[in-house]
């Protein structure tokens, strides 16, 4: 990006206050307060900062809804890009304890065994079995 003395007076003119302020903060690498921002927006502009006081409101305005800008404490102002926090996200692999195919095959078999190992009580499914009816394709037709 060109340095703000290699800009033409009508090509600074041209821009919007953001894009000077955008200029001034990444030449000066350092934050501002809005006032002095605001000041050296005007002093490019060639505009007189003191009355002109009054349009400070709207520059705020254009500061907080430019997502290229961020407030910090005490009110400075500075670019977003140079308060990004790095993260670094660490793959952490479980490890899964992984039995041999040899124990799984083994394990399987034996409550297979025990499932059909187990006794069955008979007599609960002859009680059970004591209330049913039996009906002949005879007696259907009777009804």
């Amino acid at each position: 990006m060109k340095k703000l003395k290699e800009y033409t007076e009508e090509e600074l003119e041209m821009m919007g206050y953001d894009d000077l302020a955008y200029l001034i903060l990444e030449q000066k690498n350092k934050k501002m307060k809005i006032n002095d921002l605001f000041k050296s927006v005007c002093q490019i502009l060639k505009i007189d900062a003191e009355r002109n006081i009054d349009k400070i409101a709207d520059f705020f305005e254009i500061l907080t809804t430019d997502k290229r800008f961020t407030l910090l404490k005490n009110g400075y102002w500075d670019l977003k890009q140079n308060h990004i926090e790095k993260v670094i996200i660490e793959d952490e692999e479980e490890e899964i304890e992984e039995m041999p195919e040899e124990n799984l095959d083994d394990e399987n078999e034996e409550k297979e065994k025990d499932f059909f190992d187990e006794e069955t009580d008979d007599d609960t499914t002859e009680d059970d079995l004591k209330d049913l009816i039996i009906i002949d394709d005879e007696d259907e037709s009777e009804m």
